[in-house]
């Protein structure tokens, strides 16, 4: 073990109560300490002269405190100004809430460093809460950080103050510098000319050239993103040579009966696709394959075939949906598909205990069902297949790889996983860069592109005005809400009040209906079916139509509240409707007040259709940690790299990882020993965890 690998802990300056606080920093260890980067740095010696500083525009000024002035306001409320000269002019800076700390560390006569964006307040320049740093808190010459010409800024937490971080960094620098271990081999370090790792953390933490810092930063940025890859080209590789699946045949009977009785023709991406699946099937090896396509692009009918080419060569098939409403809409959608077959037998396999439940999971370990649809009941320990050739996982972000893996067993079925949520590359190549990907990029012809219209509550009466012309052309809508009742914290409308309001008040001559998630499966099956049929023309839900329902009569989807769902929920929200010959709409209701990235997400929508586009958008607002959950997927948490900004680096990464492990898998080779001691230290568990 490492002496970075010691408990932070027991650094000097650290102890119980100050590593408790680092902890939520994500710093654990002294390796961890050395790794924690600074977002920004003071140069004492390089600021703003007040008298240049222009309303807008971002500044970082160093002056001396000239007054103090706190006031008490109207309600309890206190304000904070606080005057600083560069010994030419003056620059007020004023603080409204949280700045009780301050009263504690600044004095007049202090030096102080501010920054943030120049405003204007009475004839007066004003910096409102801006970044702040005591330039002389300590008198102590023997102070590292005492009279350096550029401080590191640190990202920190409560009750931890930037010199205590500093002087922890410091003190950890000192006592383990000996224990820094090179972590790149030496045709890596040269091929990009790369600083070796001990002189590159020092430079980050203590440079007196802010500017040089970030190919420093650049470096470990490529690492985590290069022994990520080393990973999953390991599992791929290992994958491909032990992992034997069954080999299918094209027996062109229920497949060809299924692609014959089709009302309607499926498009060249589709047929692309099919011809992928047929030939990994056809294959000795497991089909590992992630199955991508946009809101309405026929992943269904794709992924029937699949299902049915295990069948007829005499296996079974499962469809692995994230909830019941889902696989319930997948079991009747597949039954409608195979009416012509009566021959094959189709399963629902649902949780929880219901009549005729045991019936079938008895049919399924004798073999007698071909095709089992079912959600997390079909991992549990007691479902025993006879002999189980394919799992479709639909939507199947939703899953960790720990269920996934369940699901396969110890017998090896071919796996293909759906995804309606277009991935953007860059994540496609970190979260599943394991698996084959196939695309299904092209809509079934006579689609005609959504218009997406977004509006201010205050305008809902256009709204209705269009919506109503719809009805009485014959068209079913959708309204979403994102509450299913009223709550007494959260200021939102919600489902059952906007629905007696839509029922009793803006459209009573049309049959409106509620669906939420809190209603037993029956009842939601009834309202469902009731607005396929075209009883019911208006559906009032919550998020629970996100995904399963397929009426082409529904032209409307109005969203209430669009402002707080993510984008990508959104674009699967908008594709409920459009999918029929007539054109379609969605309107997107906000209510003031809207944060900017509520007004990026909302013209995002507005302007383009396109599912990985959207995606790409949504990647880079939410950022890789909160892109539909990746933290189950197995994935480390990137300190350093970001994929939507390093999309570059992480390619050069795949490229020269996946050439390693073709050649070295184990890292054998002696110009390999630094990957190997590396790798076993920090990667090699989570190999386990892709263990399918």
């Amino acid at each position: 073990m490492s002496k970075l690998d010691n408990e932070i802990k027991y650094l000097k300056g650290v102890g119980d109560f100050r590593a408790k606080l680092l902890n939520k920093l994500g710093i654990y260890c002294i390796g961890d300490l050395l790794e924690y980067f600074p977002r920004g740095y003071i140069n004492r010696k390089s600021s703003h002269k007040i008298s240049e500083l222009e309303v807008g525009k971002h500044c970082a000024v160093v002056g001396k405190i000239s007054a103090i002035d706190k006031r008490v306001l109207s309600r309890g409320k206190n304000q904070l100004n606080v005057y600083i000269s560069d010994g030419e002019d003056y620059l007020l800076c004023t603080w409204f809430r949280n700045f009780k700390y301050l009263e504690n560390i600044i004095s007049e006569g202090k030096n102080l460093w501010v920054s943030g964006i120049v405003k204007e307040f009475y004839g007066e320049l004003q910096l409102v809460h801006p970044e702040i740093e005591v330039l002389d808190e300590t008198s102590d010459t023997e102070d590292f950080w005492h009279n350096r010409s550029v401080l590191p800024i640190y990202p920190l937490t409560d009750k931890i103050t930037m010199k205590q971080m500093r002087t922890m960094i410091y003190n950890a620098f000192a006592k383990y510098h000996d224990a820094i271990e090179e972590t790149l081999p030496d045709y890596i370090l040269e091929k990009y000319n790369f600083a070796p790792r001990k002189i590159a953390l020092q430079k980050i933490h203590f440079s007196i050239n802010p500017d040089d810092v970030p190919k420093y930063k650049f470096r470990f940025a490529f690492e985590e993103l290069f022994y990520t890859q080393l990973m999953l080209a390991r599992v791929k590789k290992k994958h491909q040579q032990t992992k034997s699946g069954f080999q299918f045949q094209l027996k062109r009977t229920y497949t060809t009966r299924l692609k014959e009785s089709l009302p309607f023709q499926m498009t060249k991406a589709q047929k692309r696709v099919i011809k992928e699946i047929v030939q990994d099937m056809n294959s000795t090896g497991q089909m590992n394959r992630l199955l991508q396509g946009d809101v309405g692009s026929g992943k269904t009918i794709v992924t029937l075939f699949a299902l049915l080419l295990a069948v007829e060569n005499g296996f079974q098939a499962a469809l692995m949906a994230p909830t019941e409403l889902l696989a319930e809409q997948h079991f009747l959608g597949i039954k409608s598909f195979l009416s012509n077959q009566p021959e094959l037998k189709i399963a629902l396999l649902k949780g929880g205990v219901y009549k005729g439940k045991k019936a079938v999971k008895e049919q399924i370990k004798s073999g007698e069902i071909d095709i089992v649809i079912g959600t997390h009941a079909l991992i549990q320990k007691d479902i025993e297949f006879a002999k189980l050739g394919i799992v479709a996982i639909d939507e199947q972000h939703r899953f960790g790889v720990e269920q996934r893996a369940r699901l396969a067993g110890n017998s090896h079925p071919d796996l293909l996983y759906l995804s309606a949520t277009p991935i953007p590359r860059s994540l496609a190549m970190t979260v599943y860069g394991d698996l084959d990907v196939s695309v299904i990029d092209e809509l079934p012809p006579g689609r005609k592109p959504i218009q997406t219209i977004w509006k201010s509550s205050k305008k809902k009466p256009e709204i209705y005005a269009a919506i109503q012309r719809q009805l009485e052309a014959g068209r079913q809508v959708y309204i979403v809400c994102p509450l299913i009742e009223e709550s007494e914290k959260i200021d939102l409308l919600d489902a059952e009040t906007l629905y007696k309001k839509i029922s009793t008040e803006i459209f009573p001559q049309f049959k409106s209906e509620l669906l939420h998630g809190k209603m037993k499966t029956a009842e939601k099956d009834k309202i469902m079916q009731r607005f396929k049929d075209g009883d019911t023309k208006i559906l009032v839900s919550t998020t629970v139509i996100e995904v399963g329902i397929d009426v082409p009569n529904a032209t409307v989807m109005m969203i209430e509240h669009a402002e707080r769902f993510g984008l990508s929920q959104l674009h699967q929200l908008r594709g409920r409707v459009g999918r029929g010959s007539e054109k379609s709409y969605c309107y997107l209701i906000g209510y003031q007040p809207i944060s900017s990235e509520g007004r990026e997400r909302l013209s995002t929508m507005q302007a383009t259709n396109d599912g990985f586009a959207i995606a790409e958008k949504d990647l880079e607002i939410r950022g890789p940690g909160d892109f539909f959950g990746t933290a189950q997927s197995g994935m480390p948490n990137f300190k350093h790299a970001n994929i939507v900004r390093d999309q570059g680096l992480l390619k050069q990464a795949r490229i020269l990882a996946f050439e390693i492990v073709q050649k070295d898998r184990d890292f054998s080779l002696p110009e390999n020993k630094i990957l190997y001691k590396r790798y076993a230290q920090q990667y090699k568990w989570r190999e386990k965890l892709f263990e399918y």
